[in-house]
């Protein structure tokens, strides 16, 4: 823990990213946490649901080829307070949004408003290496996964009694005033461009990143290592529990808060409790452990208080897989491409993320049974923890 304070004290331009980082999280739950109770509130199908969480991570996947080449040619401050910009301006027109006649509008929304979110985080993690040393540049992913898991927490708990008593427009709202709260800060912030003075045409950089990538495949591998932190992307499956298995208890909101703030709380402390024991080594240990950890949380579903056993669990080794494999990828990857790899490796995560999002609702539907998905999803940890035995041979 007093690495973390360390490096932050020590990097004035680390420590205001992060802050930004942490305000901007928190309000973004809020509206994560609206739009699945305005979903609901309006009865929406399971379809919707499910799109909703798939069109969360869509974007990511789409922009990819793009984002990368961007990233790498275009003036990284202005380039950050535009996508914010962008993001403030969709949070706006979800006020707006109160039956289901407007659904296409809300999806169309989501897609812009996490399309330009994930083009930042893309933008945020590639300049971090240009910032840190090696070292300090693992405390930072480290320091990353924490300020996500926090606001995450706050934000989920926080969103859900604030749902309750105000309503979603006012969540809405929420979400605006703390974005314009970070845009204000990232205006004083000095930070170094990505942009190479003898950058090449867009179309060229797309092209040169797919050669390097194919030319490393071991960054390859790694890519699809960090993507398989996708099957933990439990939104669909907490909404649904929320309206078809725990509805009778608490309200929505509150269901979703609840399960989302003690998954995120473990998270945290997994973070600090795990990251001085995770090495090439004890990683192959941390996704067999995932792995069981989602299957005991399925097994417990069946009754609302126990579940936070499994939920807690579950999140204990999360934010250290993702933030390891990351830190893993940043240091195979040469400088001239942190852009373009960092959004290559951004698609597949969030292509993962897609599909299980899609997979989760199409199951339901199908008639599988809400634990037995999970421990489904339990199961593919085991696959990819060999995975990483397997790569550690190349």
């Amino acid at each position: 823990m007093n690495h973390y304070g360390e490096l932050l004290r020590n990097n004035a331009t680390l420590r205001r990213l992060s802050v930004i980082q942490l305000i901007c999280y928190f309000g973004a739950w809020f509206s994560h946490m609206a739009i699945y109770t305005l979903l609901i509130s309006l009865d929406a199908p399971v379809w919707a649901l499910s799109t909703a969480a798939a069109f969360t991570f869509l974007p990511s996947m789409l922009l990819a080829p793009f984002s990368g080449a961007i990233i790498d040619k275009v003036n990284t401050k202005k380039f950050m307070l535009f996508l914010t910009a962008i993001e403030i301006f969709t949070v706006f027109w979800l006020m707006f949004i109160h039956s289901l006649d407007a659904l296409w509008l809300l999806l169309v929304l989501i897609l812009i408003r996490m399309g330009t979110g994930s083009i930042y985080f893309q933008t945020e993690m590639s300049l971090l290496p240009k910032l840190l040393s090696d070292d300090d540049l693992k405390t930072a992913n480290e320091i990353h996964s924490v300020i996500w898991s926090t606001s995450y927490a706050l934000g989920m708990a926080v969103a859900g009694f604030y749902i309750y008593y105000f309503g979603t427009t006012s969540a809405f709202i929420a979400d605006m005033l703390l974005y314009c709260i970070g845009f204000y800060m990232l205006l004083g912030l000095d930070i170094p461009s990505l942009a190479s003075k003898h950058a090449l045409h867009v179309k060229t950089m797309i092209w040169s990143g797919f050669t390097y990538l194919r030319t490393h495949p071991k960054i390859i591998h790694i890519i699809f290592l960090h993507a398989s932190i996708g099957f933990s992307a439990y939104d669909a499956l907490i909404a649904l529990l929320a309206d078809h298995t725990y509805k009778h208890i608490l309200s929505i909101s509150l269901v979703m808060g609840a399960i989302n703030a003690a998954r995120a709380l473990s998270q945290i402390l997994g973070q600090l409790a795990l990251s001085r024991y995770i090495n090439p080594q004890t990683l192959f240990y941390l996704f067999i452990a995932q792995g069981v950890s989602i299957m005991v949380w399925g097994m417990l579903q069946y009754d609302f208080y126990l579940s936070f056993i499994g939920i807690s669990l579950c999140g204990l080794f999360t934010t250290t897989l993702w933030s390891y494999t990351y830190t893993l990828l940043q240091y195979e990857t040469d400088e001239a491409f942190y852009g373009r790899v960092i959004a290559y490796n951004d698609m597949v995560f969030m292509g993962a993320c897609t599909f299980v999002s899609f997979a989760i609702g199409a199951l339901f539907d199908f008639g599988i049974s809400l634990w037995q998905i999970t421990c489904g999803l339990g199961a593919v940890f085991f696959l990819f923890g060999f995975y990483w035995k397997w790569i550690q041979k190349l």
